[in-house]
């Protein structure tokens, strides 16, 4: 551990090449169990390699991490993201940024192994692409919080033991302020949880209802009224971990519409025009893993920003075309799907699901989930571009002030 912290600061990509070949020679994956093999991997500072040293990291910059992680994929290490994508993508960055000392050594290491899987809990029945008018209350109580409201549309909430709670501490100042972030324990007395199915059958979302939910205060990350601040952090890693997933041309959802091409022009339902559609949409899908991979590159060393929303969007627009592509490459029986079986899964499926029709209905929920499309375009316009903002009438106003259907 040592020799990892001391020259950390140093490191090439040749460097990390040949830790992770040093870290699987001496943990092989096919002989370490998953588990045991991502506890020695948090160890060695291999999880995130941009945390501080002693936290999963080694101090280095992020654009090291895609390495690192196919690196780890070549050699069939199970990829994670899917069952944890709120964890892994959300919660480490935030809890690495905001969270002290002892919180990080407390939250992080289960985080990465997979024993705590989390959630996101900011959306309410009110409060979607507005998330600053969220009405959820959190009442200091001695060394608790009490907690009482709903979170809607909360990806895995059925499997997960932690989730990212924001919550109104003080109704008396503005929306956007007034607001603190909690680590939530999900087995706490008081929160429900229940399924939302969707049109694929799957009820892969949940609403969440907390009723005098007890949360202690050593769960705040970031000092109270805060909340929005650390938000901030989630929500722009969010976009990163949904927009960036794939690094390798012709992987992801294209790869899906070659293959479906393939198959109809093997029996003569594919002609120019679909060939010419599924030409333009791999040319865009390797145009956006490129900008994904310069985006990452300029981006060594920072925390994600607004830019952040590009790869969202593109992702988000991307993935419904490509799937509808798909759909209509199967002719009539695009138009069927065989179970409708209502089913809880424990992964999520943002990314797009192995039936391809199931795929295209899942991908309608890729320009509403993690921001809307509309949404990342007016944080483009206004916070990248520079373009005027839209009036915003209320942003001074007592959240208790303004109206509320």
């Amino acid at each position: 551990m040592s020799e990892l912290a001391n020259e950390s600061s140093t490191r090439t990509q040749e460097d990390v090449e040949r830790l992770v070949k040093d870290f699987l020679d001496e943990h092989p994956v096919d002989a370490t169990p998953d588990r045991e093999l991502r506890g020695a991997r948090f160890d060695a500072g291999l999880a995130f390699v941009h945390f501080d040293v002693g936290f999963g990291g080694l101090g280095l910059s992020s654009s090291l991490q895609p390495l690192v992680e196919r690196l780890f994929t070549d050699a069939g290490a199970e990829d994670w993201m899917a069952r944890n994508v709120i964890g892994l993508g959300m919660a480490a960055q935030t809890v690495h940024a905001h969270g002290t000392d002892e919180q990080r050594r407390r939250l992080l290491r289960p985080l990465f192994t997979g024993e705590e899987i989390w959630c996101q809990l900011f959306s309410e029945p009110g409060a979607g692409s507005d998330l600053a008018s969220l009405a959820t209350r959190a009442v200091p109580d001695g060394e608790n919080y009490v907690i009482n409201g709903q979170k809607i549309w909360t990806s895995l909430a059925h499997v997960a033991r932690r989730g990212l709670l924001v919550a109104r501490t003080d109704p008396d100042l503005p929306k956007h302020r007034g607001l603190s972030y909690f680590a939530l324990d999900m087995t706490s007395p008081g929160v429900e949880v229940r399924p939302l199915r969707q049109i694929t059958g799957q009820a892969e979302f949940n609403e969440v209802y907390l009723t005098d939910v007890l949360v202690p205060a050593s769960d705040r990350l970031g000092a109270d009224g805060e909340g929005w601040r650390v938000a901030m952090t989630t929500l722009m890693n969010e976009r990163v971990a949904i927009g960036r997933r794939v690094s390798r041309r012709g992987e992801g959802s294209i790869a899906a519409a070659v293959a479906e091409f393939r198959a109809a022009a093997a029996t003569g339902r594919a002609d120019a025009s679909e060939r010419d559609r599924l030409m333009r949409l791999w040319t865009r899908a390797e145009a956006a893993r490129l900008t994904n991979v310069r985006a990452s590159a300029a981006q060594a060393g920072r925390a994600p920003g607004p830019e952040g929303s590009i790869a969202k969007l593109q992702m988000a627009e991307l993935n419904k075309a490509v799937y509808e592509l798909c759909v209509d490459l199967r002719g009539t029986d695009g138009m069927l799907i065989d179970d409708y079986t209502e089913t809880r899964p424990d992964r999520s499926a943002v990314g797009g699901a192995l039936d391809v029709r199931k795929a295209f209905l899942r991908s309608l929920a890729n320009s509403i989930e993690g921001g809307t499309s509309e949404v990342m375009r007016n944080i483009l316009g206004e916070r990248v571009l520079g373009l005027p903002g839209e009036p915003r009438t209320d942003r001074d106003l007592p959240w208790k002030e303004i109206p509320r259907s």
